[in-house]
């Protein structure tokens, strides 16, 4: 990758006139089975745009109450697009077409309308939990007309998870995006994926964002790697986290993780004394982190090799 960034050729992205840049945005839209794509700095920026693309001020976007949209960009749907959520119940990663159905008609009750249903697949929260094609197509059912925002950012996860691709996870939604940097390897940067009308409004709410850039190659090149070399090894990642989760039910029986949901590359798990537990795991050279209070969160990556992973199964072993 670091040589794809040094032999880039560039031009000004902000002017669409950079080579690499246009070559990850249309290598993208065509694995997803999309007319066009944009690259934007950041996952969390890729959802924003798609929220003041097709969330409209003032109303509701059905999500669920732990996807990284709700509850890790801080509070930045509110302010970005003037919308509120209707948040729903995602124990499992995924959302109950009913529960899409009950929101949409709240409006009938004075409360606001639905004009945008999102869903996170993998769901991070539910350690990297996939979906399944019959749910998402039971919830793209219970939109009906209100458009779909997929954040995908683990989206190539899920495909290497369950043998669907990601152009069929992305068929029925509107907007996707999909992270380059976790477990595709890449340094930096994301990709919003939709129709040609729609991201050429998207490049225009990047800029009113601050994501307009110059000699962007630079960051697409470690990109275009990202896509075309790093898919394929993502069930490496997910084997190690499958004994990341056995260790960690060994150690903590009553922890709440069930090893049988673990399918991809991420372990989430309750421990109540969570900080006693990462100061634990940095002594014996493992980093790990919380995304909630008790909530601890294990992720495999490239970086992760085995000898990584028996020094983090070690440690584990002889936790608090």
């Amino acid at each position: 990758m670091r040589r794809a960034m040094a032999e880039a050729e560039v031009g000004d992205d902000d002017y669409g006139e950079d080579p690499t840049v246009r070559q990850l945005e249309e290598l993208f839209a065509a694995r997803l089975g999309k007319q066009a794509a944009l690259f934007v700095p950041s996952g969390t920026m890729a959802n924003q745009i798609a929220f003041r693309l097709l969330a409209v001020p003032g109303t509701a976007v059905v999500a669920g109450a732990r996807q990284h949209v709700v509850a890790y960009e801080l509070g930045a749907a509110a302010r970005n697009a003037g919308i509120q959520f209707s948040v729903v119940d995602d124990a499992d990663g995924m959302l109950d077409a009913d529960a899409v159905r009950v929101a949409r008609h709240a409006v009938e009750y004075h409360q606001p309308a639905v004009s945008l249903v999102s869903i996170e697949n993998t769901h991070m929260a539910a350690s990297g939990a996939p979906w399944s094609m019959a749910r998402l197509r039971a919830v793209a059912e219970a939109a009906g007309e209100v458009p779909l925002h997929l954040d995908g950012a683990r989206l190539f996860n899920a495909e290497a998870a369950t043998g669907v691709s990601a152009a069929e996870w992305a068929a029925p939604a509107t907007t996707v995006m999909c992270c380059l940097s976790k477990g595709l390897c890449a340094p930096v940067g994301s990709l919003l994926a939709a129709g040609e009308d729609v991201i050429a409004r998207g490049r225009s709410e990047r800029k009113r964002l601050g994501g307009g850039m110059r000699q962007a190659g630079v960051l697409a090149a470690p990109g275009l790697v990202a896509l075309r070399d790093m898919t394929e090894r993502l069930p490496e990642d997910h084997a190690r986290a499958v004994r990341l989760a056995d260790a960690v039910t060994d150690r903590w029986p009553g922890c709440g993780l069930d090893p049988s949901t673990v399918r991809t590359n991420i372990v989430t798990f309750v421990h109540t004394e969570s900080d006693t537990l990462l100061a634990h795991l940095a002594e014996r050279g493992v980093l790990a982190g919380t995304i909630a209070p008790d909530t601890v969160r294990l992720v495999t990556h490239h970086d992760v090799d085995d000898a990584g992973l028996e020094r983090a199964l070690g440690a584990l072993a002889d936790a608090p």
